[in-house]
């Protein structure tokens, strides 16, 4: 029988029974693969007294061998030691590891959340933390280790940080389950990186040419009109692309001016439309038997992907370094150019709290320099004369 691989677990197809893999070079270590595919890392043993165990390590999706080897040395040092680090008493407690702990956060704490966030945390966690700390107890897991850990990743920084608060998140789930002792979360006081945010606006002429190309692109019909539509709805509303895409013709009240998405990315939220966003969703044919907006190639569905027919309009309006949310950052701007508040903004953008919309106060702060200089100028000039 040769040694656990990661291509033999791999190449090892189910069977209707269980099939086990010992691994020649620590004895003990084993995977186990079911009839319906599943692949776990298990470790047989004796206690002091005799009784078997077989517990199981982590799943062959979020550990590798490797790191499945050393956290069966480390047990199996334990009962070399007359310990048994799988008793009921030590199972939850002393010998929960964070690779254990990353997978009570995805089946208990992840579904609460949106299905995007929790797919970016399974994978940060099986990308970043599993390989480096998985095989740490809870317990154990010093500041020194995650500042270790988010130091090793200052090249990605945005990455990093979001790791970083996604330990932070876990450790203190630790503490509610009674896996740490309150106020032992490790991740206290690591700094995050700082982040260089790229926003980009667009200016005036930008906008109208912009506009210019979505109506040339009409006329010869380059694109569906679902598609400039799409585009322009996302500048004229501030939309996120995913609350345009999802938008359908039961969420809108055009007596009130308004659409009401049951869910978006801070829950539910109210779109005031202006006479402008009416008239582009007016002009959008609606399709029976199709309850979206923005509809898309297959019968009753939506427009999946816009990035590919944005990539050849914003060449032709030659803005090829805008993204589809910087539309976004621009109603933001131009709302701030026509001296709306910060707190309204955050409002249409359907922020939830002012510290997000906070980001735009630098384009407050030019409008404010801009208008003390014209003032400035204006006086001295009434002065001179």
């Amino acid at each position: 029988m040769p040694k656990l691989t990661k291509s033999l677990i791999e190449q090892t197809k189910p069977d209707v029974k269980d099939i086990i893999l010992r691994d020649t070079e620590v004895k003990g270590l084993l995977c186990k693969i079911t009839p319906k595919g599943n692949k776990v890392f298990m470790l047989y043993y004796k206690t002091k007294g005799g009784r078997e165990r077989k517990p199981k390590l982590g799943s062959f999706s979020f550990m590798t061998v490797d790191t499945a080897r050393q956290t069966a040395k480390e047990y199996l040092l334990e009962v070399s030691r007359g310990g048994d680090p799988f008793s009921t008493e030590n199972k939850d407690k002393r010998i929960y590891t964070v690779q254990d702990l990353s997978e009570r956060y995805n089946k208990e704490y992840a579904p609460k959340k949106k299905k995007r966030s929790a797919k970016q945390d399974e994978n940060n966690f099986k990308l970043h933390v599993i390989p480096k700390i998985g095989h740490l107890k809870v317990s154990e897991v010093t500041n020194r280790d995650i500042v270790k850990l988010h130091n090793s990743m200052e090249k990605i920084p945005v990455t990093a940080n979001r790791v970083l608060s996604l330990l932070s998140k876990a450790f203190n789930l630790a503490e509610d389950w009674k896996l740490l002792p309150e106020g032992k979360n490790p991740c206290r006081k690591v700094k995050k990186y700082k982040e260089n945010r790229k926003e980009r606006y667009l200016t005036k002429d930008e906008i109208n040419n912009l506009f210019k190309v979505l109506d040339d692109n009409d006329d010869k019909q380059l694109d569906p009109i679902y598609v400039t539509n799409a585009i322009r709805l996302l500048l004229v509303t501030g939309c996120r692309l995913s609350e345009i895409l999802t938008l359908k013709w039961d969420y809108i009240n055009f007596d009130k001016s308004r659409f009401q998405l049951p869910d978006s990315k801070t829950g539910q939220k109210i779109v005031n439309l202006s006479e402008q966003a009416i008239k582009i969703l007016k002009s959008t044919p609606k399709v029976k038997g199709n309850p979206y907006v923005i509809i898309g190639r297959e019968d009753g569905n939506r427009l999946i992907n816009l990035q590919k027919p944005w990539t050849r309009i914003r060449k032709r309006a030659n803005i090829t370094d805008v993204r589809l949310h910087d539309l976004r950052h621009t109603f933001a701007s131009v709302a701030i150019g026509n001296g709306v508040s910060l707190e309204v903004i955050g409002a249409l953008l359907g922020h939830r709290s002012i510290e997000t919309t906070a980001r735009y106060a630098h384009l407050q702060d030019e409008l404010i320099n801009k208008a003390t200089n014209k003032i400035g100028n204006s006086i001295v000039k009434n002065e001179e004369n």
